[in-house]
């Protein structure tokens, strides 16, 4: 098969296309055909060895944890999937080696779900990383109906979630963008924000009496300003701030769910759920999609395209 691979941490221009063996399938997993891959930041700090001091990982190394595709094999004891079925899924497994860039990946079960039928191949592979993260991040505040969430780099890949999915559950949203996004933020159904010095003053001034709950998706000193205009201090959750619990804050990293999974597809095939794709790029370009993604200004996702587009 062909697959992207890095043969020890490195930059994007050390990602190379390869004829690499197939993945073995073992019991309680499935052999899932790749019609496309999400692109997220996680994949090239993996790749730079950022991660490494709490994930094992092993070269050569294919990257990517989000993939769309279709079941072409089952192993045993798997009755959750047949060959046929379309999938999608969030591919963290307990070492990094053998991930989503390539024409075929090996998954568990517990890291897939069936693909919203509403929903493109690139468009599905944009959802379950970042989809996933501003799901469990809205479920660890307890958003709730009638409720005001603050939503930071709400035009982001994770921030497109976490404003439709906060906004579906009847909240008014409240986020945090550069100018040239706001208009992006209104679409999905949120009040933009402006960053920068003064923020906290500017939310005040959208919501006097504070804000219910707060998702950081951006790090700085978002949780900082979030606690200045918070009704209550510990309701806000960040996926990348270290120092979120020594504030009193929540820290979140995302685990494959997939009840969490077909909750999205729901949301997606009932129409509440909706998917920018800024741009899909083939499996062989992976290190310009690297590139991209380094800029920090893309708007939704970036997907690389395996199989034949649907």
């Amino acid at each position: 098969m062909k697959a992207i691979t890095l043969q020890s941490y490195g930059q994007p221009e050390d990602l190379k296309l390869v004829d690499h063996p197939e993945p073995k399938v073992a019991p309680g997993e499935v052999l899932v055909r790749v019609k496309a891959a999400g692109v997220n930041p996680v994949d090239w700090k993996l790749g730079a060895g950022y991660l490494d001091p709490i994930m094992e990982t092993h070269f050569p190394m294919i990257p990517g944890w989000d993939v769309a595709g279709v079941v072409e094999r089952v192993g045993l004891d798997v009755d959750e999937f047949a060959p046929g079925d379309e999938v999608y899924g969030y591919l963290r497994k307990d070492s990094v080696q053998l991930g989503s860039y390539a024409e075929l990946v090996s998954a568990h079960v517990r890291m897939l779900a069936r693909k919203p039928a509403s929903l493109s191949w690139e468009q599905a592979a944009g959802v379950p990383l970042a989809g996933l993260t501003a799901y469990q991040s809205i479920k660890r505040v307890d958003v709730r109906e009638g409720e005001t969430v603050l939503v930071h780099a709400a035009a982001g890949g994770v921030g497109m979630f976490g404003v439709q999915i906060a906004a579906a559950l009847g909240a008014r949203v409240i986020g945090t963008a550069s100018e040239r996004n706001h208009d992006f933020v209104r679409q999905l159904g949120a009040e933009p924000v402006a960053y920068g010095d003064g923020l906290a003053d500017r939310i005040r001034e959208l919501a006097p009496d504070g804000v219910d709950a707060a998702l950081d998706f951006v790090g700085g000193d978002a949780v900082d300003v979030s606690q200045q205009v918070l009704r209550r201090r510990e309701r806000v959750v960040s996926i990348a701030d270290p120092e979120a619990v020594a504030k009193g804050a929540h820290l979140l990293w995302v685990r494959p769910e997939p009840a969490d999974l077909t909750a999205l597809a729901e949301l997606a095939d009932t129409g509440r759920l909706a998917v920018h794709v800024e741009r899909v790029l083939p499996l062989e370009e992976a290190a310009e999609a690297w590139r991209i993604s380094r800029e920090g200004r893309v708007r939704g996702k970036l997907v690389l395209s395996v199989g034949e587009p649907r």
